[in-house]
């Protein structure tokens, strides 16, 4: 079955290649270390911003590829097919450099995002915490001005590149009476007294990633670090960014959900079971069907999405509809392919256990898949 996503023009496709042979000859061969250390190594970065491969939608004027969301996004699913779930790139190049080039001030853009674009900076955003999850209303950290400062007091966890990040784009709350309208956004410099790293988080798959708790111990940033220079804008500027960040995930999943239907069908024509090959069998043929189905119609959709948020159409409860069942989608369809994979499905070894284990997350951040479905109940 032949299928080109038709927002992948010629720019897009040349991006995509050279993501694709750098992922192959850079990151595969490297996954063993990155997996016993729990993050990947900043020459990484380094490489991939020399090769044009970080903040790719950023504006050239601020040191990016001066693309389109749809640069990152190829990026991205490129990642994803490469089985590469460590390298924090979706958070790094997808949303925070879109934050800042969206909401930030010209002097936060061009302290930020050159040094993003090039790999020297790693950036992470810091929103969930041990007490809220998904809940952002409810966001516990406080920043309290003084004089021409911010001070920053709370915790963090369960946060992309926390281990390694230069920069983190903290929510906290300005003004806790008013909930979500007190809520704003801080680039942190985490070289500043006070920020402090925890463990990085043992996790039951995305072995590659740096997860890490992030605590904030009476930080004290210029004034200056509020994202786009006012209190209480932070909500709003998250509710906007967020369907960018669920239709990334959705991307992610659709191109995971394909490479595991790929990996089985090599596999199934290769085992031998009862004196034939596997996929003579028409359970397997019949559940291959399903899944390459459950793929397809996840890519077309997916890619819906994809041109109306290119347009500046894509609704907070589309994303929504997209992040939930293209998760859904992805942890069954390999969840079926490990099925046939017999034993050896469940060995770490063989690519389909790690897609198994690295898929789970993705039903989980990015706002759980169960807020996804009340958001959309919310528009019915």
């Amino acid at each position: 079955m032949t299928y080109t996503s038709s927002w992948v023009r010629d720019d897009v496709a040349l991006l995509a290649e050279t993501a694709r042979r750098f992922f192959a000859a850079e990151a595969a061969p490297r996954r063993a270390e990155w997996e016993e250390r729990r993050g990947v190594d900043r020459a990484f970065w380094r490489k991939a911003g020399e090769l044009g491969l970080l903040c790719a939608g950023v504006p050239e004027e601020y040191g990016g590829g001066g693309g389109t969301v749809a640069h990152d996004l190829a990026v991205l699913r490129e990642q994803a097919a490469a089985l590469e779930y460590g390298f924090g790139n979706p958070v790094h190049s997808g949303i925070v450099a879109h934050y800042l080039a969206e909401y930030g001030t010209e002097e936060q853009k061009r302290r930020w995002l050159p040094p993003m674009a090039s790999g020297e900076v790693v950036a992470a955003i810091a929103m969930t915490e041990p007490g809220t999850g998904s809940d952002l209303q409810s966001i516990a950290t406080r920043a309290v001005r003084d004089g021409g400062e911010y001070v920053i007091t709370g915790a963090k966890t369960f946060i992309t590149n926390g281990g390694s990040c230069d920069m983190a784009l903290v929510a906290a709350s300005t003004d806790p009476a008013r909930r979500a309208r007190g809520l704003s956004l801080f680039l942190v410099d985490a070289s500043a007294p006070g920020f402090r790293r925890g463990r990085v988080l043992d996790k039951i798959g995305q072995h590659t990633a740096d997860t890490a708790e992030l605590f904030f111990d009476e930080v004290r940033v210029p004034a200056g670090a509020l994202l786009g220079g006012a209190e209480g804008q932070g909500f709003v500027q998250l509710m906007r960014q967020l369907p960018q960040e669920r239709l990334i995930i959705g991307v992610i999943a659709v191109a995971a959900a394909e490479q595991a239907l790929a990996h089985t069908v090599r596999y199934v024509k290769e085992r031998r079971a009862f004196g034939e090959p596997l996929f003579a069998m028409q359970n397997t043929r019949f559940e291959l069907a399903e899944c390459a189905t459950l793929a397809h119609a996840g890519r077309v959709f997916a890619d819906s999405c994809v041109e109306r948020h290119l347009r500046g159409e894509l609704d907070a409860a589309t994303a929504s509809m997209a992040k939930w069942w293209l998760t859904e989608v992805q942890c069954q369809v390999i969840d079926r392919c490990l099925q046939l994979f017999g034993g050896y499905g469940y060995m770490r070894e063989y690519p389909i256990a790690r897609m198994y284990a690295d898929a789970r997350a993705q039903k989980i951040y990015g706002g759980a898949n169960e807020v996804m479905k009340e958001l959309i109940a919310r528009s019915l």
